[in-house]
């Protein structure tokens, strides 16, 4: 066992620089070439660790479903009765499934590999006070690493020395401004990652100056891995899937029962145990839903296809109907809701003329480019910018100092060197000179950043040296800037709450910014919380447990924070959809149910997504979930239909047994409605249209997505009508016909029948007689599907008569198949009317 003599800090930022160096057995001139090989043996190499998968076990993992378990069954049942097609038909699918499932897993492993390359890089080490250039994997604990503009930082680092040194670390905090680091400050313990401002952490970037720093944490110990090593845990089920499992379950259960009751009740009626057998086989067959996956696939294909026309690309098939499962959208500011630039928003001057004359000095702007500040600057002083400009001449540009955080310009003015600048107002202050105006504005400092405004000063003055410390100004106006809302963001985040979804806005801003922006599109309203990361982390699970429904707007959050909220949202019954595109998004977009990407996100966070959107913008996501419904709306409709049509044989030939009748259809022709009757149809549903704004009511409960309680009474109803009118018919027929023709005349009946339910199936709110136009429009396919299967029938009657058991249609059989297909088409219409009734009038006595 190898023993670690160097001491690491948990918390290196609150250490002083030679209190730690003399910790981790280091110094400013490096580590020697002993200590690096004994570090390096001790710590390893700075990588991120991938897990280990076994691709064979990721594919097998796609067949643990139970609906795949029953379609194997199928499967095996289809070819051993010969039907070698749709027994290959149904194992492509299977496999088509799995293979989808499998796909998506190993892409969401990439996302790992992303990471990795973030800090794969050579790097610059002082090592026994000589300067080398090594990979960032050599790296250790102790190594004094040298940064420079550009670089991309390859560990977490303790700086000890800054010279103008400006980090982006917005692929970690989400934060857009990047942060100025000051090795002199020692910081608390409880500081917070985005506050380590004598820190740069692992995967950030250099924006501007110089840095030296000791390296304190590598490989997995470092802020980016703790990040990836949430990416690695398992997504969670998509609702489709639970929906399906939970309706599979409970279907194949209660017809097994129904099953074995008429096995045994066959049994001890004398017939022969291989009729038995082949009966249960016919029966297995019609009640599985086999067509479900099928039209399932379909339903999400088509609905895949129609989001890419919006730009919307689904990256795994089932996130479709997710989307219309949804209750909490937790979206990004900027870029999402946001335009992602700035524009003025308010403005208070001391002096008018001077606002904008510094406003078009003091700037870097070109044609519309440039810094965000000065192009809405720019904006602002409109048409007399150029010109101002024009007039007169710079003589002198002073960029951005991070240390006084302020830009300026001198410009001769009627020949008087004129200073320009504009910075922080804090900043100009030190260097004003009309005391005076002070109080007046801090006041309107106050009140423009209240509001949620980003706010500069602006000050001129004599020109006298270049030394800043030396400069004599006059402020003489504030600027309040704000990134406006898209376009549709408003009008989309009513929508969405209309169609009961919670929205929150999840960002790296300060918390005024954010709900000032979150009130402007009506995400955040009066009552509502705004919850900072400091805030958060001080939160236990069940505080935050009671906070999470009320918070709307959640500020200078972190990737774990992020993680937390999607997590406990779960927790609580929501279906969370969360986009990001970022690194510190990747553990959010991984846990969440449905993981939208930006399309100018990172490759990370893009690998990790279910979808990602080309046009970054909420109102998208909106419409996307609408879609999403429509989807949900057809897969319900569709499981109706295949579950009415798939019980009522069942039931059909369980009452025939139990009334001593002869059995009422044979074992081929049971298979055959099962081809004709329902493929046929089922095929036409991904068509649908919709037939209400399905945003205009509140999500369903996940269970009841597909099977409530109200949809299991409607299937039960049809059932119902049709077992008892087919029994009826063919109880009659017997009397009045010989058994041959009765069987015939309901083998034919129980077609038609299929085909009533098939179109009633097609409206759930509304009886098809409220509007026949809108029953006749809302699927014309359908009308395809019958066509084909009327065809087929007619073939099965009287082209193959001796295999199907049947005799030509006379007058009789006609007037018995007619008064059967009148029977359900208007017991199911009266079902409609009287629900339709009843809920116009509920929603009369609730206004």
């Amino acid at each position: 066992m190898q023993e670690e003599s160097m001491i690491i800090p948990e918390h290196p930022y609150s250490e002083a620089v030679e209190l730690l160096a003399k910790k981790m057995e280091t110094s400013k001139k490096g580590l020697s070439h002993s200590a690096v090989e004994k570090n390096l043996s001790i710590y390893g190499f700075n990588e991120i660790k991938e897990k280990k998968h076994n691709l064979f076990t990721l594919f097998l993992a796609q067949f643990k479903s139970p609906l795949v378990y029953v379609l194997v069954v199928a499967t095996i049942l289809s070819l051993f009765l010969g039907k070698i097609h749709e027994g290959l038909l149904i194992l492509l699918i299977i496999l088509i499934n799995s293979l989808i499932g499998f796909w998506q897993e190993v892409k969401a492993l990439s996302s790992i590999k992303a990471l990795q390359k973030l800090t794969e890089n050579k790097t610059q080490v002082k090592r026994d006070s000589e300067i080398f250039t090594i990979s960032s994997s050599q790296l250790v604990p102790g190594d004094v690493i040298i940064l420079t503009e550009g670089d991309i930082v390859p560990a977490d680092i303790r700086l000890f020395n800054t010279n103008g040194l400006v980090i982006d670390e917005s692929i970690l905090t989400g934060e857009s401004v990047p942060v100025q680091k000051d090795a002199n400050l020692t910081l608390p313990q409880e500081t917070l990652p985005y506050e380590l401002d004598n820190m740069a952490l692992s995967g950030t970037t250099v924006i501007k100056g110089k840095a030296e720093g000791f390296v304190v944490f590598t490989g997995q110990q470092t802020y980016l891995a703790s990040i990836s090593s949430k990416a690695e845990e398992e997504p969670r089920e998509t609702p489709l899937h639970k929906a399906l499992e939970v309706f599979i379950k409970k279907h194949m259960v209660v017809v097994s029962i129904m099953i074995l009751i008429i096995a045994t009740l066959s049994f001890f009626e004398g017939r022969e145990i291989v009729e038995i057998i082949y009966l249960i086989i016919a029966l297995l067959v019609a009640s599985v839903p086999e067509g479900l996956p099928i039209v399932i696939t379909l339903v999400l294909t088509i609905g895949a296809m129609a989001m890419s026309i919006r730009k919307v690309y689904i990256r795994h098939l089932p996130s479709v109907e997710t989307l219309g499962s949804t209750t909490v959208i937790a979206s990004d500011k900027t870029g999402t809701i946001t335009q992602g630039k700035l524009e003025v928003n308010d403005v208070f001057y001391l002096h008018e003329t001077f606002s904008q004359t510094v406003s078009a000095l003091a700037n870097e702007s070109v044609e519309g480019k440039g810094d965000p500040v000065d192009t809405a600057l720019a904006l602002w002083v409109g048409k007399e910018y150029e010109s101002i400009r024009e007039k007169y001449p710079r003589i002198n540009l002073y960029p951005f100092d991070t240390k006084y955080r302020l830009m300026a310009s001198s410009h001769m003015i009627k020949k008087e060197h004129k200073l320009f600048v504009k910075g922080a107002f804090e900043s100009l202050k030190q260097f004003a000179t009309n005391e005076d105006d002070f109080k007046v504005l801090e006041k309107e400092h106050d009140k423009l950043a209240s509001n949620g405004l980003r706010v500069i000063a602006l000050g001129m003055g004599e020109h006298t040296t270049d030394d800043i410390n030396q400069w004599e100004i006059e402020i003489v106006g504030l600027v309040g800037f704000l990134d406006p809302p898209k376009e549709g963001v408003l009008e989309a985040v009513q929508t969405a709450q209309k169609a009961g979804i919670k929205l929150m806005m999840i960002t790296g801003d300060n918390a005024l910014t954010a709900a000032a922006v979150a009130k402007s599109v009506n995400i955040y309203k009066e009552g509502d919380l705004v919850v900072s990361g400091k805030e958060l982390n001080e939160m236990d699970d069940d505080t935050l447990a009671k906070t999470v429904s009320k918070v709307t707007v959640w500020a200078r959050v972190l990737p774990e924070h992020k993680y937390r909220i999607v997590k406990m949202l779960q927790k609580k019954g929501e279906i969370v959809a969360v986009t990001g595109d970022g690194v510190n998004d990747v553990p959010a977009l991984r846990s969440a149910d449905l993981g939208i990407a930006m399309g100018e996100g990172t490759d990370a966070a893009k690998s990790t997504a279910n979808m990602v959107l080309a046009d970054n913008n909420l109102s998208v996501i909106v419409e996307a979930i609408k879609e999403g419904r429509s989807i949900a709306n057809n897969i319900r409709k569709t499981i109706y239909f295949l579950l009415s049509t798939s019980l009522d044989e069942v039931f059909l030939i369980t009452a025939a047994i139990l009334m001593s009748l002869p059995l009422p259809l044979y074992p081929i022709q049971i298979l055959w409605i099962n081809l004709v009757a329902n493929s046929a149809l089922d095929k036409t549903f991904p068509f649908l249209k919709d037939e209400e704004d399905v945003m205009n009511r509140v999500p369903n409960k996940l269970h009841e997505q597909f099977l409530d309680k109200v949809q299991l009474l409607r299937v039960f109803y049809v059932v119902l009508v049709i077992s008892i009118g087919s029994l009826f018919l063919y109880a009659w027929m017997l009397e009045h016909s010989t058994k041959e023709s009765a069987i015939s005349t309901l083998f034919t009946a129980f077609v038609i029948a299929t085909w009533i339910n098939g179109l009633q199936s097609l409206k759930e709110h509304e009886p098809f007689l409220k509007n026949i136009k809108k029953s006749l429009q809302i699927n014309p396919y359908i009308f395809y599907g019958i066509g084909i299967g009327f065809a087929l029938q007619l073939f099965a009657i009287y082209l193959l008569s001796d295999l199907f058991h049947t005799l030509p249609l006379n007058e009789e059989s006609l007037t018995m198949i007619g008064l059967l297909a009148l029977w359900i088409f208007s017991m199911i219409e009266i079902r409609k009317w009287g629900e339709y009734l009843w809920c116009q009038f509920k929603f009369k006595s609730e206004k």
